[in-house]
């Protein structure tokens, strides 16, 4: 599996084509959605050769963006099809990145552990100290996408999605639940 070759295509063809109003869904998002998923994969003891299908999951999950917000994690996987074959991935690993991809569709429902970690990656920063930041360029994204018309919406909408959220892995509910629920109180102090 050539990665760091299928990475690097990837990410320039991002920087280049993503629309320019993704303030969210951007080439940040995906960098930061591979890192945190490196890390809860380590820490929930995948291999070497797993972390790199579970990257590859992490860098093509939100380029069905190159296409528009409907539907983009059907059209993810369709883009890591086309792409993966000519770059020494097997159809089963191809399948099981699939998956993983499917695994961030909100809401999340993932099916194995592989998802269960994505899915936790690609929401990692809901408990982080960077949550708000973070939130303010989602904020931007769909305030532009006419979704929501005011910061009540939008601390509303913000608590309704906490509220219904959870991690999945032993690891993020760990390193990260703890700072969701602060996060949320945030929220709350502001309605």
């Amino acid at each position: 599996m050539n990665y760091q070759e299928v990475k690097n295509i990837i990410l320039s063809e991002l920087q280049n084509k993503l629309p320019k109003h993704l303030s969210y869904h951007s080439v940040s998002h995906i960098e930061d959605v591979i890192q945190a998923s490196r890390e809860i994969g380590k820490a929930e003891g995948l291999s070497e050769e797993d972390l790199v299908l579970l990257e590859t999951a992490a860098l093509f999950h939100d380029t069905g963006f190159l296409y528009g917000s409907k539907d983009h994690e059907e059209k993810s996987c369709e883009i890591a099809q086309d792409y993966l074959p000519n770059h020494g991935y097997s159809q089963e690993k191809i399948d099981l990145i699939k998956g993983m991809i499917m695994a961030t569709k909100i809401p999340q429902s993932p099916n194995n552990h592989f998802e269960e970690i994505l899915a936790d990656a690609d929401l990692d920063y809901l408990g982080r100290d960077d949550f708000f930041t973070i939130g303010d360029k989602l904020y931007e994204e769909l305030a532009m996408f006419g979704m929501i018309s005011s910061e009540r919406d939008w601390n509303l909408l913000q608590e309704r999605f906490l509220e219904n959220h959870h991690y999945f892995t032993k690891t993020a509910i760990e390193n990260r639940a703890a700072k969701k629920a602060e996060n949320l109180a945030i929220i709350k102090s502001k309605l």
